[in-house]
């Protein structure tokens, strides 16, 4: 046993550098400053040990990940592709991307095998149960080429809602990114959850979807990420989807 270890835990310092915050001595200058909290207070003196299985620590409001079994990924999921970890009838799935993987992952949410973009995947089951709980509110960012001329009038109705066969669904935003010879590039975000939603709802207004693209999970962005291509979220990543569902 370290002279950082105890039968009461482990120096708060050195959870945080072991968690990839910041170096054991940037660390401690984190904890003077007053920017590092345990279990919901805030901890200034460095002789602070923690258990690091049970304790809950933000940095600057963040949350800091300390269990090392729990892996985030981000997966560009292409067009074709199910999102089911397995697939009966042999069809390209999610799950054939991360086969290599030891961990035993599962995707938050879904997309329709027609729909490219964002999917996350984990094993963290508390953290994936509230991003797809709609209670949450977590916003989600899709990119959609559809039919037509967007008026201009459209977003305010998106915003005020539309009633579709299982109820009425709003935007949270909604922009026309281009439009040109009878198609238009529009940005959605919404929060909602439900089967096709986008492309429900965008039909509904007369804007059927040719192409829709998930750019957005919270403040996770697909950025410049390839189509079938896999990468570990950052901790500062991880962090916001913690922050997003009170976590």
């Amino acid at each position: 046993m370290t002279s950082d270890e105890s039968p009461e835990g482990v120096r708060l310092q050195k959870v945080l550098a072991k968690a990839g915050v910041a170096s054991r001595r940037a660390a401690e200058e984190l904890i003077v400053q007053g920017r590092v909290s345990v279990d919901g207070k805030t901890v200034r003196e460095l002789g602070r040990r923690v258990d690091p299985d049970k304790a809950v620590i933000h940095v600057d409001g963040t949350r800091v990940i300390l269990r090392e079994d729990l892996v985030y990924y981000a997966l560009n999921k292409p067009k074709g592709v199910h999102s089911t970890m397995d697939d009966e009838q042999g069809r390209p799935c999610v799950g054939d991307y991360v086969r290599d993987r030891a961990e035993r992952l599962f995707h938050v949410g879904r997309l329709d095998a027609e729909t490219e973009g964002l999917l996350l995947l984990t094993n963290d089951g508390d953290l994936a149960h509230r991003l797809m709980h709609p209670s949450y509110h977590v916003p989600k960012t899709y990119l959609a080429e559809v039919d037509g001329l967007v008026a201009r009038g459209l977003g305010k109705q998106l915003r005020a809602g539309v009633e579709l066969e299982d109820g009425p669904v709003k935007v949270d935003a909604f922009r026309v990114k281009d439009m040109q010879a009878g198609r238009s590039l529009v940005e959605v975000v919404l929060h909602e959850g439900r089967k096709h939603i986008v492309r429900r709802l965008l039909a509904e207004v007369g804007h059927p979807v040719r192409s829709l693209v998930r750019t957005a999970v919270g403040e996770v962005q697909l950025g410049s990420q390839k189509p079938g291509t896999l990468r570990r979220l950052t901790r500062q990543e991880v962090g916001s989807l913690y922050r997003a569902v009170n976590l």
